[in-house]
């Protein structure tokens, strides 16, 4: 009777660990490539090893690293010019356009939003170096730039190289493209999920599109206009890859995230600042929770969260 008291027990125990057995490989990658890059990045920003002291003689400075960017002459530049890139390219682009793209591509034929939603998705799936490389010639001075040859030209203007010259809105328009794609998906498929009978009805009670899109849809899809919001701007604060290859930081382009890159891996002088680069890093961190925390007082996850009530 004991052994079998035992064994009830020891079932019952091995019920409740599936959970974590089931979950433990997802959270090892997640303790491994987040948590512990997000200690180290604080860990080394707190000290002053660069290639000249290399991970032999450095010293524990504190905050000393955090001071400097507080007084670096050139904090309030980079900081304004991520503010707006991302702001821009977030509203316009990877949640405005995305979401625009799928509620047309979802009110046309079949056939038809699936062929646009396909030329959307070029972008992303197109190696980087071509596809910066492509906007490079369409900007580019005469007799290469598209821009030149069919709208400036044409129209009496002086061609010239657009990529310096109008270097934030490229820059804008390069990672706008990739990441209108991304929203799209997630958009188009909350939308296809919505019951077809709230649908149907809306059309019934006369309500044209644009109180079918305030009144329906946007109230359906606010999960996925959080996430993308999140994800999105996220992704924007600390991705550098396009910039990179297009202009390098030239022009006025370089933001917070490629200023780390440049100041802890890859400068003119080669004296690598890993502690203030990670600095930087950190900076972007503690940015990206407060604003995750704002997005979801904005959406009220608390609301979205919480389980239907059931009437009795």
């Amino acid at each position: 009777m004991k052994e079998k008291k035992e064994a009830t027990e020891t079932k019952k125990l091995s019920t409740r660990l599936e959970w974590f057995w089931f979950l433990f490989p997802s959270l090892l990658l997640i303790v491994l490539f987040f948590f512990l890059p997000v200690i180290i990045t604080i860990f080394v920003s707190g000290t002053n090893m660069s290639s000249s002291t290399g991970f032999n003689n450095w010293k524990w400075i504190g905050l000393d690293n955090y001071k400097m960017i507080a007084i670096h002459p050139e904090t309030p530049k980079h900081l304004w010019l991520t503010v707006k890139y991302v702001a821009v390219t977030l509203v316009f682009f990877n949640v405005g356009m995305a979401l625009v793209i799928s509620l047309i591509t979802t009110h046309i034929s079949q056939g038809a939003g699936f062929f646009f939603r396909a030329l959307w998705l070029l972008p992303r799936i197109t190696p980087t170096v071509i596809y910066v490389m492509m906007w490079k010639f369409l900007g580019a001075n005469a007799p290469y730039g598209v821009i030149n040859q069919l709208f400036v030209q044409p129209l009496g203007f002086t061609p010239q190289d657009w990529v310096p010259a109008a270097s934030f809105l490229f820059i804008v328009l390069v990672n706008g493209y990739i990441g209108a794609s991304f929203g799209m998906i997630i958009f188009t498929s909350a939308i296809e999920a919505i019951p077809k009978d709230i649908m149907i009805a809306s059309l019934v009670d006369g309500a044209s599109f644009m109180q079918r899109v305030r009144y329906v849809i946007l109230p359906y899809i606010k999960w996925p206009l959080l996430f993308v919001t999140t994800y999105q701007t996220l992704s924007l604060m600390t991705s550098f890859e396009q910039i990179l290859v297009l202009t390098n930081g030239e022009f006025n382009t370089e933001v917070w995230s490629l200023w780390a890159y440049h100041r802890a891996l890859n400068n003119y002088w080669g004296n690598f600042q890993w502690g203030f680069g990670n600095a930087l890093a950190a900076v972007l961190v503690v940015i990206g929770i407060i604003l995750g925390i704002i997005y979801m007082r904005y959406f009220k996850f608390g609301e979205l969260v919480q389980e239907p009530k059931i009437e009795t």
